[in-house]
């Protein structure tokens, strides 16, 4: 065969396809390229920071290439664009409010907007305009729907004489009864149970876990039928947003039988290769690890955003890969963003947006700086800075740090404000016209004047005729009044006084 497919068909009906040889004559083909790049998703995770949410911007399936950028979207306007899936910031309840996410270069392909209804410390409800998400709910995947669930699940083991009940618990009491549930086994998925409780008739080293079935990003903790023979791993933070030049400790908790040692006890970064197969690399942080279950990392880069895992070697077994996630650790500089633009126009509103690419915990302060010097901000405005109405004086070089690490901060970014040219014209003629005002009030008057004097001359000419009026002659007084046309009122007023004069 001149030319190999390997075609991968995935549950969402995604086709992607890589040639494995490609003929010379074509030399436009790729060697790796996706017909039509699988669903895109607006995950939703409880936050570990009090009543708030983190979004994710998801795929149905692998990517064969990684993207350009993940792009945002608040109730379908342009947010930013940014290299990390995560939105930047943490979310609270806003039903008015609804994101989307799409990859950059397939714009056209968004994923289902999303709103957050509401959050509690048990709960959290969304809606979701459609997809997948609302297939078992309804018969069409284009309504909404919304669902609730639970911020936190656990295990509940109940042990009896002949078997042990497994039940998958959440912390949710108003989560949908319908739910259906994913069960882990030795960190493999079981694929053909998706009920509330498992029933086990014999005790084993097993180690398993569970799921709600739609948002397997909210994991229980791992845990054994029998105790005294567990080998089991769980963490204490499985997502991480820290800043370059920082440090993080990530920790995990793992158990082991008292009468077996591990082999060993590493941690990996667990990346993804070209063959869509998970690798994994070892860790080059030893030196700092002074706790064996806890992972030091100074000096953060941003190379150094991974997927990180923690492993127990038992003896003579070889490490077995995971379809369980780790802790993921996602490392971000500062930005200062101008929304809507970085030029803005006297009187505008400008916000500006100290940025990073994932959500810092909401105690963080962050300190504004114009042209090297510290801001003082308003008790409500803290990672942002509204300018309402922005002037010149506004205009700038801005920087933004972290109050909790001084020495970290954001790059220079410019700000320019141009005078509005009209409003100085407008402001040239009002000038004019309050130095004319005083002439012009003044003039009429003395037309005023002239008028009530040329109406008592006319009168009393009437009565005794002049020589000028019988010669043809006028007055320049009268004359100058003759171009000014009378109303009809007064052209009545004068009529009748000249009648009255004639009787």
């Amino acid at each position: 065969m001149k030319n190999s497919w390997r075609i991968q068909l995935y549950v969402t009906g995604t086709v992607a396809a890589s040639s494995l040889l490609l003929q010379e004559s074509y030399p436009y083909m790729k060697s790796n390229f996706v017909l039509n790049y699988p669903d895109l998703q607006v995950k939703v995770i409880p936050a570990t920071e009090g009543q708030t949410v983190t979004l994710m911007c998801s795929t149905s399936c692998p990517l064969t290439e990684t993207p350009a950028a993940y792009i945002w979207y608040k109730n379908r306007e342009f947010l930013y664009q940014d290299w990390s899936p995560w939105y930047q910031q943490l979310v609270s309840s806003e039903e008015a409010v609804r994101y989307s996410c799409a990859i950059k270069g397939y714009e056209d392909l968004r994923a289902p907007e999303v709103s957050v209804d509401s959050v509690t410390s048990t709960c959290f409800t969304v809606t979701y305009a459609k997809g997948k998400m609302c297939s078992y709910k309804q018969t069409s995947e284009d309504e909404p729907c919304s669902i609730t669930y639970p911020t936190e699940v656990h295990v509940q083991k109940t042990k009896l004489k002949s078997h042990t009940i497994l039940t998958c618990n959440t912390s949710c009491p108003m989560a949908d009864p319908h739910t259906a549930y994913r069960w882990y086994w030795n960190r493999v998925l079981n694929s053909h149970c998706e009920n509330q409780d498992i029933t086990l008739f014999r005790s084993n080293s097993e180690i398993y876990s569970c799921a709600v079935k739609g948002h397997e990003d909210l994991h229980s903790g791992e845990d054994c039928v029998d105790d005294e023979n567990c080998w089991s791993v769980n963490y204490v933070n499985r997502r991480i947003c820290a800043l370059q030049g920082s440090s993080v400790d990530i920790t995990s908790e793992y158990s082991y039988p008292k009468n077996q040692l591990p082999q060993s006890t590493s941690w990996y970064i667990k990346k993804r290769s070209n063959e869509d197969a998970d690798e994994l690399i070892d860790v080059k942080y030893y030196d700092n690890l002074k706790i064996p279950h806890i992972l030091s990392i100074n000096n953060l880069k941003k190379n150094d955003s991974a997927e990180y895992t923690f492993r127990l070697q038992q003896i003579n077994q070889q490490l077995e890969q995971s379809e369980l996630a780790g802790v993921t650790l996602v490392v971000t500089g500062l930005e200062v963003m101008f929304t809507p633009a970085a030029v803005m126009t006297e009187f505008q509103r400008v916000t500006l947006t100290c940025s990073t690419s994932c959500p810092l915990t909401d105690d963080i302060k962050f300190i504004w700086y114009l042209n090297g010097r510290p801001l003082t901000l308003p008790e409500n405005q803290n990672k942002h800075l509204v300018l309402d109405p922005v002037r010149c004086h506004h205009a700038g070089n801005y920087s933004c740090a972290v109050e909790t690490h001084n020495n970290i901060s954001s790059p220079i970014e410019t700000l320019t404000v141009n005078v509005v040219k009209e409003i100085g014209k407008l402001n040239a003629v009002k000038l004019v016209l309050l130095s004319v005002t005083p002439l012009a009030v003044f003039l009429l008057y003395l037309i005023m004047r002239r008028i009530k004097s040329s109406k008592k001359k006319t009168l009393t000419s009437a009565a005794e005729p002049s020589d000028k009026t019988s010669t043809g002659q006028m007055d320049p007084l009268y004359d100058s009044l003759a171009l000014v046309d009378m109303n009809p009122a007064a052209q009545t007023e004068a009529a009748a006084a000249q009648q009255e004069d004639t009787v």
